[in-house]
This record gives structure tokens, C-alpha cells and sequence, in this order.
């Protein structure tokens, strides 16, 4: 991890130690503003009256629009829109279908003693007050709920509210279907006389033109008929015209050869003749013995081979008038054959003209005709639509249907205790945790050594825990004098010099713990050693003669209004080097008293007498008296209290000294409650490590020193009466 994500770690910690410190003080009021909460959300809870839920569960078709001719269903019906149950949760709950409602369950005059009802708009308001309505997830189905103090009325009343809204439903669906069947009627009747007009037309037209349409409800060209026999014509010329191609090939074959290539070619030619098919085997097996005679070496003279060639020659002769007559049939046949084709040919051309001139004549009755199909087709899908929708029209319809009908509650619905106090429990924590926070944003009090110095500039010097009590009255080993024993050692290091001596404490107002603050710190200085004096300079209010229990009718006043020594006022204290001068009696002009020459006097007196000198004077704010005490002395330590005053009070406090001269030491934070203010734990976790008892340095066994005679003690009084009588 680098040094950056570990310092934001630090950061972050420590801003929720910040938060925790916030809790832990604030905590009294967190605990306050949450029992407040919690008792109010209780007591509310306690005094609210029972009220009981019935639900109704109706399932709801959205509505159809229009009927459709050539699909089936409704045109609206394809899928739920989904504004559709939105639309019903209003419609459920406006006057035309509450309304009918009210007066049917006389509701006016029923809530009219229990709560003051008079119109029907008064009951309409209550009631729709009574309703929620809500849809059951991924359904089409429709929640109505009812909430009255009365179990059997909010059944009676959920019920008649879903009955209601399944009539209207209803209703509205007959009369939109109504509607849709007399437009639907409508549109027929005129689609009939469409139908009726295009029927006279294309009979107009046939008339006309002459044209023999035997189906003319079908789509059907009349013109097909001469079509396919123009077809078979054509046909039967084709076939004519092969057949003559194939005869003038023979004839010319024949005609071509003669002699023996004839007499062979026939079969190639295809020639079929009987009496050929009989003599040209005879002919042709005569011709081979010939040949296989001669080539037996028989002399032509010889009788089988003249017998041979005579029957040879028979057959050929046989042959030769045979295919005569077969080339006269041919040519015969061929002549016959091309003065039909010639026929048939005119004819074809002569029905190709009349089939174009046809054609010309029927295109204009072919569009009547199928204009006349088509708004038929409109006619027949219409009026068997308008059959069906007639039928479906007298079964029962659904639009909203109830499957659950609303009984009396057993058990009340509201209030929810455990809900609302649940709720209670996490907005108190919220509310008293919000208002610690709020109250600490706009409290400006000293929170933190920070605080002081940034305000002042000055260091903090000590940090004095909480119910901290007078040293004067604890053993030496408590653990309450560490504070203190910090404050010293910071005012030995802190001071200029060993000369500058004489301190005063002040504080902006009163009860801030100075006076206390002074004499326990003059106990530590004394018992390290030091010889202390306690000057008792609060002329109003004077209180370390009551700390340490002496007897303060002499002391200050005495020495600066006579001419009394300072050794007869001086009073010692059960701790050797510590020597205190109270206040003496109180004077009228306090102020003229300490302003005057006699008191400078005093303080060289002290300064060169004593190690340390304490002056304890009034709050600097509240009168001029500090002021005075402040220019005469060295040093000015600020005192304090945590949490108490404004930080502005600070700045206030810090320019009154410097106004007449004064030298800031530096502050103490007094009272400080570390057990909540974890910041300040580590001034005080420690002292008893820190500290061990040690025997009280010697001293000067009581005596003033560089002075004679020592005042006697007088009864101690208690610690308590001192922190009382404290400004």
C-alpha cells in the first residue's frame, strides 16, 4: 500500500472516530429525541383506531375497439396495453362508478351521525379514501382493497364496488359491440349495392361485345375456350407439317436411288410394303448362292449358275415394279399431305385473327368483371362476419370477472404495530442521531486543541480531564495531579526566563474553572520543589482561602489599603512551599485598590521572595479588575472550559490582554470528558505510568522566605465550597 492510500486509510478512520466522538457525547439527547420518538410513534399507535382490510380479486380483458372483417377478433385485442390497468386503477375510483355505489349502499345516510356525511360528494371522498387498488404482478388480474373500522363493511363495501365495476364493464362492452354491429350493417347494405352495380356493368359489357362468359361468378377468362382450341390447331398443324417433311424426305430418297441401292435403302427409309418384305428375302438369299457358286468355280454357262441368275432376274423384276408402285403411292400421299397442310394452315391464321380481335374486345369486360369479383368477396366476408358477430353477441361476456370475493376481516390491518415501531425505532435513531449532529454543527464552543490554536496562535499547555478534584485534598500518588504535572513542566519550558515569575490566570467568564486550575497547579509547583505563593487578587469573588481551608478576613486588601508587612498577611499551607495571601476583606473599589503603586510594590516583593507567584483574578470579560492584574504580571495563562463558550469568546479574551500588554503563555482546556472526547485519552491513559510516588521535596519547613515570622493556620474547608464560590 503506498503513503497515500494508507494516509487516505488514517483519514478516513479518523473521520469516523469524529463521528463516533459526536454519538458518544451527544448520546443523552440521541437517547432523548429516540425515546420521544419511539413513546409518540407508541402512544399513536396505541390511540389510532382498529381498521380492517377485505380484498377483491377481478380479472379484467382490456376493452375491444372495432370489429375486424378480414381477421379474426378485434382490432385493440393483439396484446395488453400497458397503460391499460394503470386507466382502471382511476377508473375504479371516480365518481360514475363510485356513485352508483353510494346510493345503492345509502351511504350518505349511514355515515351521516358517524361522521357528519351530508352530500354524496362528502361520501364519495371518504370512500375513495377507503380504496386502494393495486395489480397483482405478471396478471391480468386486479386487486380492490377496502379499509374500514367496521370488518363487515369493508367487505360489503369491496364487494359492491367490484359488482359495480363488472356491470359497467359489461355494459360498456354490449354497447361498443352494439355500435360495431350497426356499422358493420351498414357497411353491408352498401357493399350489396356495389356488388349489384358491378353485376350490371359486366352484363352491359358482355351484351355489348358479344362475349359468351358461361361462369361469370368465377375468375375464370371466358376467352380459355378458343385459347386451348387455337392451341389444338396448332397443334395438329405442327403434326401435319412433320408428317409432310417426312414423306418429301422418303420420296426424295427414292428418287434418288435406284437399282440395287433402292432395294436396300427401303428398310433404312422405313418403307413398310408386304409383297417387298416377301421377295427381298428370296431375292437376297438368291443373290448369295449365286455368289457362292460362282466362287465355287462353276462357269456362268453352267445350268445351276443360269437357274440362279434366271431366278435372280425374276426377283429383281418382282422388286423393281414393286417400288414403282410404292414411289407413285409416295409421291401420291406427299401430294395429299401438303394440300392439307396448306388447309389447316389457313385456318389456323384465320382463328389467330379472330382470337386477337377477341382479345381486343373483352379486356375492358375482363376489368368490369373483375371488379365485380372482388367487391363480392368484400359482400360474402362482410355478411359472414356480421352472422358471427350477431351469434356471439347473445353468449354471455366476461370483461371483468371476480375470483375472489371480499369477507369480513378477523384481525385489524392497521396500524401495524410491529411495522410502526420498527419505524419509530430507526427514525428515532435517525432523528436523535441527525439532531447530535445538527447541535454540534451549531455549537462553536472549544472542541479541540485545534480550535484554541487556530483562534489564538497560542499553544495549548495542558489538557484537564473532567471531575478532576483539589489536589490540596488527595494523597500525593493520585493519579489526578498528571494533568498538572504536564501544565508545570509546559510552563517551565514555555517562560522566558526564571525572572518572569508572576502568572495570573483569567478566563472569559465565570465557572470555567480558573481558580481551581491555579491552586492545583501551585500544589504541583510546590511539591516539586518550588516556593509557591497563592495571591488571591479576586477581589469580588475570592475563593483559594476556601480551597485550602484558611481563614481569609486579612491578606491583599490589608497590604495594598495599609502599611501592614507582608509577612503578618502571608498564610501557610499543610504543604511545605506553599504559602498563600488571601483577598482579605472585600473592598468598594476593587479596581482603584489593585491600579495603584502599592501593588507594584507588591509584585517586585513577591518576585524576588518566591520562585513561582499565582494570581488569581475575576473573568477578564466580566470586569476591569484582570485587566489590571494582567499589565502588572509577567505572564497571562488562558483558561478554558471545553465545550462551554463560543470560540469567538477566545479572540475576545486573547485581545483584552493584548489591549494592556499582556504576554499570553499560552491556554489550559479544562474539563474536558475524555471518556466521550476520545481525542484527549492519551493525556490521561498514561499516569500511572508516568507517575510514582515520591516524598515531598524539602522546603523551607514553613517558613516566608527571607522573611520572619510565619502565619499561623487556620480550619480547613472543604473542596466543594471552593469550586462553588468559583467564577
Amino acid at each position: 500500500m503506498t503513503d497515500r492510500e494508507t494516509s487516505a486509510v488514517q483519514d478516513a478512520k479518523l473521520h469516523f472516530l469524529d463521528y463516533w466522538r459526536v454519538i458518544r457525547l451527544r448520546l443523552p439527547i440521541i437517547v432523548l429525541a429516540f425515546l420521544l420518538v419511539v413513546v409518540t410513534a407508541g402512544v399513536t399507535t396505541y390511540f389510532l383506531p382498529r381498521q380492517y382490510q377485505s380484498n377483491v380479486i377481478i380479472e379484467v380483458e382490456q376493452n375491444e375497439q372495432k370489429i375486424r372483417i378480414f381477421r379474426e377478433g378485434y382490432e385493440g385485442g393483439m396484446g395488453m396495453d400497458p397503460r391499460f390497468a394503470t386507466t382502471q386503477f382511476q377508473i375504479i375510483q371516480r365518481k360514475e362508478m363510485l356513485y352508483p355505489v353510494i346510493d345503492t349502499l345509502d351511504l350518505v345516510q349511514r355515515w351521516s351521525e358517524e361522521f357528519g356525511i351530508r352530500t354524496r360528494e362528502q361520501a364519495y371522498f371518504k370512500l375513495r379514501g377507503m380504496i386502494d387498488v393495486r395489480e397483482v404482478r405478471n396478471t391480468n388480474l386486479l386487486q380492490i382493497s377496502v379499509e374500514s373500522t367496521n370488518p363487515e363493511e369493508a367487505s360489503e363495501l369491496a364487494n359492491s364496488i367490484a359488482q359495480e365495476y363488472q356491470r359497467k364493464r359489461i355494459e360498456e362492452q354490449q354497447k361498443l359491440l352494439s355500435a360495431s354491429l350497426a356499422t358493420l350493417e351498414e357497411e353491408v347494405g352498401k357493399q350489396r349495392k356495389k356488388v349489384a352495380e358491378a353485376n350490371d356493368e359486366m352484363g352491359r359489357i358482355r351484351t355489348e361485345l358479344g362475349i359468351t362468359d358461361l361462369n361469370p361468378d368465377s375468375m375464370e377468362d371466358p376467352l380459355q375456350a378458343q385459347e386451348k382450341v387455337l392451341m389444338d390447331q396448332e397443334s395438329i398443324v405442327g403434326e401435319a407439317r412433320s408428317r409432310a417433311a417426312t414423306l418429301r424426305t422418303k420420296y426424295e430418297e427414292i428418287e434418288k436411288l435406284s437399282g440395287d441401292d433402292l432395294i436396300r435403302a427401303l428398310p433404312t427409309l422405313e418403307i413398310q410394303d408386304q409383297t417387298v418384305a416377301q421377295i427381298l428375302p428370296q431375292y437376297q438369299e438368291t443373290d448369295s448362292e449365286l455368289a457362292r457358286a460362282l466362287q465355287s468355280g462353276l462357269a456362268r454357262r453352267h445350268p445351276t449358275i443360269t437357274a440362279l441368275a434366271a431366278k435372280k432376274a425374276t426377283y429383281e423384276k418382282q422388286l423393281a415394279d414393286q417400288v414403282g408402285s410404292i414411289r407413285r403411292t409416295l409421291a401420291a400421299n406427299l401430294e395429299i399431305t401438303e394440300r392439307s397442310l396448306s388447309t389447316l394452315e389457313g385456318e389456323l391464321d384465320q382463328m389467330r385473327g379472330s382470337q386477337r380481335d377477341t382479345k381486343n374486345r373483352s379486356a375492358e369486360y375482363a376489368r368490369a368483371k373483375n371488379n365485380y369479383i372482388q367487391v363480392k368477396k368484400v359482400l360474402e366476408a362482410a355478411e359472414l362476419r356480421f352472422s358471427t358477430e350477431t351469434m356471439q353477441r347473445s353468449m354471455p361476456m366476461s370483461p371483468a370477472r371476480i375470483w375472489e370475493k371480499a369477507e369480513p376481516a378477523s384481525a385489524p390491518s392497521k396500524p401495524n404495530v410491529l411495522l410502526n415501531m420498527a419505524l419509530a425505532t430507526v427514525v428515532g435513531l435517525i432523528v436523535g442521531i441527525g439532531l447530535a449532529f445538527f447541535l454540534e454543527y451549531l455549537d462553536t464552543s472549544v472542541k479541540t486543541m485545534e480550535d484554541v490554536e487556530n483562534f489564538l496562535q497560542v499553544p495549548v499547555l495542558a489538557v484537564v480531564p473532567k471531575e478532576i478534584a483539589l489536589l490540596v485534598d488527595q494523597p500525593e500518588s493520585t493519579v489526578d495531579a498528571e494533568a498538572y504535572r504536564i501544565l508545570r513542566t509546559n510552563v517551565e519550558f514555555n517562560r522566558s526566563s526564571a525572572e518572569a515569575n508572576t502568572v495570573t490566570f483569567v478566563s472569559g467568564g465565570a465557572g470555567e474553572g480558573k481558580s481551581t486550575t491555579l491552586a492545583n497547579l501551585a500544589w504541583t509547583f510546590a511539591q516539586g520543589g518550588y516556593n509557591t505563593l497563592i495571591v488571591d487578587a479576586d477581589l469580588r469573588r475570592p475563593t483559594q482561602h476556601r480551597i485550602f481551608g484558611l481563614n481569609g478576613d486579612h491578606g491583599l486588601s490589608d497590604f495594598l489599603t495599609t502599611d501592614i508587612d507582608l509577612e503578618d498577611i502571608v498564610q501557610t499551607t499543610s504543604l511545605p512551599n506553599l504559602f498563600i495571601l488571601p483577598s482579605g476583606k472585600l473592598p468598594h473599589d476593587a479596581v482603584g485598590v489593585l491600579n495603584s503603586q502599592r501593588m507594584m510594590d507588591l509584585v517586585a516583593q513577591v518576585k524576588n521572595r518566591f520562585d513561582i507567584v499565582f494570581f488569581d483574578s475575576p473573568p477578564i470579560l466580566g470586569v476591569s479588575d484582570a485587566s489590571v492584574l494582567v499589565r502588572a504580571l509577567d505572564l497571562t495563562i488562558v483558561v478554558v472550559q471545553h465545550r462551554r463558550f463560543p470560540r469567538a469568546m477566545l479572540q475576545r479574551v486573547k485581545q483584552a490582554v493584548q489591549n494592556v500588554g499582556g504576554n499570553i503563555l499560552g491556554v489550559v482546556l479544562n474539563n474536558v470528558d475524555v471518556r466521550h472526547d476520545q481525542y484527549y485519552e492519551y493525556y490521561t491513559n498514561y499516569y500511572n505510568y508516568y507517575y510514582t510516588p515520591r516524598v515531598a521535596a524539602e522546603g523551607t519547613n514553613g517558613a516566608l522566605p527571607a522573611s520572619g515570622g510565619r502565619p499561623k493556620p487556620v480550619a480547613r474547608r472543604s473542596a466543594r465550597s471552593a469550586s462553588e464560590d468559583e467564577y
